[in-house]
C-alpha cells in the first residue's frame, strides 16, 4: 500500500518586494501621518478613504497590448471585468471625482492616506507596496490652489520635525518647459526626443551642467564607460535649454525677465511664466521666502499627465550613505496641476492640483535627523505571583488604564518569575508591578523601575547599585502616582 504523502508545511516568510511593520514603526508612521493631517485638516480638507481596488479600466495607466492587462499593476479578472490594486492614490480620486461629482462641493479639497501596489522589480530599499499620502483640490483652475498646496506642504514639512533651512520646495512649470521646446524646435508630437531633454534636465543635480549639455548633444559616456544616448539637438537649441535650465541662478528679477526672452513668441510658453510668478508672488506675500519655496527650471516631474505647474519638496541637510560618504537626502514629496485626469471619465476638462508625499522616504528622514523616538514605550507589566488572584491582578492593570496609563497582565506561565521579568524587557516596559501573598495582606505593592535598573546596570558599581531606589514597596492606593511619577521622569 503506498503512503499518504505528506502536504508540505508552508514557509513562513514575506512575499518578495513586501515587508512587515512592527509595533514602534507603525507608531512612528501613524504618529507623523496624524501630524500631517492636522495640518492638512487646518487648510479645510477633508479625508478621503476610497477603495484599494479599481477596475483596470479606471486606473487607466497601465494597459500594454497583451491579454493580461498587469504591466505594473497586480491585477486579475472576475466575471468580465479586470480589476487591480491601486497604484497611487490620484487614479483613484479622479474616479471618485467623476462619480460623485453632483454631491461634492466645487472646488473640493481632499487628504488621503494610505498604501498602493506596484508590480515591479524590487530591489533594496524598493518594495511593491509601500504609503503615500497625497493632498489635492480638484475643481479650480486658480493657481493659487497651487500656491496654497505648496505653503500646506511647507508647513506639514515643519509640523512633523523638518525645520526651516532643512528643506526647500522647488516649482516650475510645463508650460514655460513646453514653450523653451517649442521655441527649440522641439514639436509636440515629437516625444522620444522630447523624453530624453527632459530626462536630461531631471538629471541636473546629479550630472551637473555639462552632463546635462552632453546629453542635449550627441550624448555622455559614464565613469562606468556606459555610453547614453543624447537628443542630438543642434547647439542653438540647446544652448536655449540649458539658459532654461541655469536660470534660477539669476537674481530674482533677472530670472523672470531671462524667462520671458526664453519663450518669446510662444503663447503657451508665456502663459506658463505668468502663473509661475504669480504662484510666487502669491507665497512671498504670506512670507514663505526662497527659504522654503523657490521657483526651480530644473524640477520637470516624469509623469505625463502634469499640465501646468509642478512641484517637489526636497531636504537639504546631509546624510551618510552606505560607503560613508556625505550626500543630501533628496526629494520626500513631488505633485502638480493635472486638468486632464478627470476628463477620461466625464469627456469634460476638470483642473486639478495636489501633492504626494513619500512616507516612507520622510518616515527615514526623520530618523536621520534624530526626530523619531528610538524605542516606543511598552505597557507597565502587571506581573503575576499567585493565580488564584488573578481577578486581583487584572483590577491593578484596569486601576493603571482608568488613570490612562498604558499596562497589561501577565498571561504566560508565571511559575519562573525571571521569565516574567525577561518578558517585560522585551516589550519595554517601564515599570513592573509586583504583589505576591505578603504584599496583598499589607495592601502595599512592588513598583520596579525597569529604565533606571537598566540604566544601573550598565554603568554602576556593585555599592552604587545597592544605593539606587530601582524597586520600591507603597501602598496600593498610591499605585498610580507612582507609577506616573516615573513614566513623567
Amino acid at each position: 500500500m503506498a503512503k499518504t504523502k505528506k502536504t508540505p508545511r508552508p514557509k513562513a516568510e514575506t512575499p518578495k518586494g513586501f515587508r512587515d511593520y512592527f509595533g514602534a514603526e507603525v507608531d512612528q508612521r501613524k504618529n507623523m501621518l496624524d501630524r500631517i493631517a492636522q495640518v492638512y485638516r487646518h487648510y479645510g480638507f477633508d479625508a478621503l478613504e476610497s477603495s484599494a481596488v479599481e477596475t483596470v479600466e479606471a486606473l487607466g495607466k497601465f494597459l500594454p497590448d497583451v491579454d493580461r492587462p498587469n504591466d505594473g499593476v497586480f491585477a486579475w479578472q472576475e466575471d468580465n471585468d479586470w480589476l487591480a490594486l491601486r497604484y497611487d492614490l490620484t487614479a483613484p480620486l479622479a474616479r471618485v471625482y467623476a462619480q460623485h461629482r453632483n454631491d461634492l462641493p466645487t472646488p473640493y479639497r481632499r487628504y488621503a492616506m494610505g498604501p498602493v501596489w506596484r508590480n515591479e522589480k524590487p530591489g533594496p530599499g524598493r518594495f511593491r507596496q509601500f504609503y503615500q499620502c497625497d493632498a489635492d483640490t480638484v475643481g479650480t483652475a486658480s493657481v493659487a490652489a497651487d500656491a496654497e498646496i505648496c505653503m500646506m506642504l511647507a508647513d506639514a514639512l515643519e509640523a512633523v520635525g523638518i525645520e526651516r533651512g532643512d528643506y526647500v520646495i522647488r516649482i516650475n512649470n510645463r508650460k514655460v518647459l513646453n514653450g523653451v521646446l517649442e521655441v527649440a524646435g522641439l514639436a509636440e508630437d515629437d516625444e522620444h526626443t522630447r523624453g530624453i531633454v527632459l530626462r536630461a534636465i531631471d538629471k541636473l543635480d546629479r550630472l551637473g551642467t555639462q552632463g546635462v549639455r552632453a546629453l542635449l548633444g550627441e550624448g555622455r559616456k559614464d565613469e562606468s564607460g556606459d555610453f547614453t544616448k543624447g537628443a542630438k539637438l543642434e547647439d542653438r537649441h540647446a544652448d536655449l535649454i540649458m539658459r532654461f535650465v541655469q536660470a534660477a541662478e539669476l537674481d530674482f528679477e533677472a530670472r523672470w525677465k531671462e524667462l520671458r526672452n526664453l519663450v518669446d513668441g510662444s503663447d503657451i510658453g508665456e502663459e506658463g511664466v505668468t502663473e509661475l510668478r504669480h504662484i510666487i508672488d502669491l507665497v512671498r506675500e504670506q512670507d514663505y521666502d526662497e527659504g522654503r519655496i523657490v521657483m526651480d527650471p530644473s524640477v520637470v516631474r516624469g509623469l505625463g499627465y502634469y499640465t501646468g505647474p509642478v512641484f517637489e519638496a526636497e531636504l537639504t541637510f546631509e546624510i551618510q550613505d552606505e560607503k560613508g560618504r556625505p550626500r543630501q537626502f533628496g526629494s520626500v514629496a513631488g505633485g502638480g496641476r493635472y486638468d486632464d485626469l478627470v476628463k477620461r471619465f466625464t469627456g469634460q476638462a476638470v483642473p486639478a492640483t495636489g501633492i504626494s508625499i513619500g512616507v516612507d522616504r520622510l518616515l527615514a528622514a526623520l530618523d536621520a535627523k534624530g526626530r523619531l523616538a528610538a524605542d516606543a514605550q511598552g505597557p507597565v507589566v502587571v506581573t503575576v505571583m499567585d493565580r488564584d488572584r488573578m481577578a486581583d491582578y487584572q483590577a491593578m492593570a484596569k486601576t493603571l488604564r482608568d488613570a490612562g496609563i498604558r499596562a497589561e497582565v501577565y498571561l504566560g506561565n508565571p511559575k519562573n518569575f525571571g521569565n516574567q521579568l525577561k518578558y517585560a524587557d522585551k516589550r519595554q516596559s517601564p515599570v513592573a508591578i509586583i504583589q505576591g501573598s505578603d504584599e496583598a495582606t499589607r495592601g502595599v505593592v512592588q513598583i520596579k523601575d525597569l529604565v533606571l535598573g537598566a540604566e544601573i546596570a550598565e554603568t554602576a558599581s556593585v555599592e552604587e547599585w545597592n544605593e539606587q531606589k530601582q524597586q520600591f514597596e507603597c501602598p496600593l492606593e498610591d499605585m498610580v502616582m507612582r507609577v506616573q511619577e516615573i513614566l513623567n521622569r
